[in-house]
């Protein structure tokens, strides 16, 4: 049985990986969902390895026992059968060995794949959030631009860069800083789809691939990151938008969606900009009174004012009421 779940096991990874083969555009893509998926392999293979072994382990004991006996009455007795028997049981323990040792080959075998990829993959992911690397969108983009020439698929590119995060630093200490990017970059992983690369460049700057997304859709999805992080975090970001055109490459397009952020910062931070190619519109919409930018370290103190204002209200309430029945009197 547990050779059957080891069998199983591998020959879903293998197949798995075949399938994988077929979308090789996209492997670079889901590359932190693959080492995660070969983490949880590699657990799985090591918890069935170490039952086959047992279960080996066993069986060689109980067969060596066996033959003991039987060796024992063979002696004792002298009969020709009781030496077929003997015979019978160093058949069955033979092939018992072997198949120890190759399960135990193909472990290690898997071991070092294993490590392979996980360098691959490390090499490609950003130690601090765990999200893809500047390495990693450079070889999407490229992917894609090769995608984009045969198959003229049409792809955006989002930039997000955190508002006020010198200050943050200057204010809070660098340990604070890292628990926001950390924070931001879960945000953007979560609003992300499946198909889609987040990926943080440079220090609080993240950019994030939208394969088969045009303008309006790009636009959406950058919005969409853009207020989570702002309802879930004490802190904005800013986000600059394009889409891919005629006779582009990954400079031209990194340059549109860069300009983009410069207009949203230039505009007031904490907001959307486009790059329609030609033109820069803002997505999102002005709203008369922007919300001033909060602060964790101040959170308490603001609900503390906000109890005050209330109370404070109510007082200027009754005021007016006790003055009111005065009048009337």
């Amino acid at each position: 049985m547990p050779v059957a779940l080891a069998t199983v096991a591998l020959i879903g990874y293998w197949v798995g990986s075949i399938r994988r083969r077929r979308r090789e555009h996209f492997d670079h893509i889901n590359a932190r969902y693959e080492l995660k998926r070969a983490r949880t392999v590699i657990r799985q293979l090591e918890a069935i390895s170490t039952q086959v072994r047992r279960s080996l382990a066993r069986h060689h004991t109980s067969v060596e026992r066996f033959k003991q006996r039987l060796n024992k009455l063979s002696e004792e007795q002298n009969g020709a059968a009781w030496v077929s028997l003997s015979e019978e049981a160093d058949r069955v323990l033979r092939p018992t060995l072997w198949l120890s040792s190759q399960i135990a080959h193909a472990y290690d075998e898997i071991r070092q794949q294993t490590n392979l990829l996980m360098t691959f993959t490390e090499a490609r992911t950003d130690a601090l959030t765990g999200l893809s690397n500047r390495r990693a969108m450079d070889e999407s983009l490229a992917t894609l631009f090769a995608m984009n020439r045969r198959y003229r698929t049409q792809f955006a590119l989002a930039l997000l860069d955190v508002d006020g995060f010198k200050q943050v630093n200057d204010r809070h200490g660098h340990l604070h800083g890292d628990r926001v990017l950390k924070k931001i970059a879960r945000i953007l992983d979560q609003c992300a789809r499946e198909t889609d690369m987040v990926a943080r460049i440079d220090g609080e700057q993240f950019a994030v691939v939208m394969p088969h997304t045009d303008l309006e859709g790009a636009a959406a999805m950058a919005e969409r990151m853009r207020q989570a992080i702002e309802e879930e975090s004490s802190i904005s970001a800013s986000m600059g938008t394009t889409v891919t055109c005629e006779g582009d490459c990954p400079r031209t397009l990194f340059a549109r969606a860069d300009a983009a952020l410069y207009a949203a910062k230039e505009d007031g931070r904490n907001c959307v900009f486009q790059h329609a190619g030609s033109v820069i519109n803002r997505v999102t919409q002005r709203r008369l009174h922007a919300p001033a930018p909060r602060d964790d370290a101040d959170e308490k103190g603001n609900d503390e004012s906000d109890e005050k204002g209330a109370a404070q209200f109510v007082l200027d309430a009754l005021d007016e009421d006790s003055q009111m029945a005065l009048q009337d009197s």
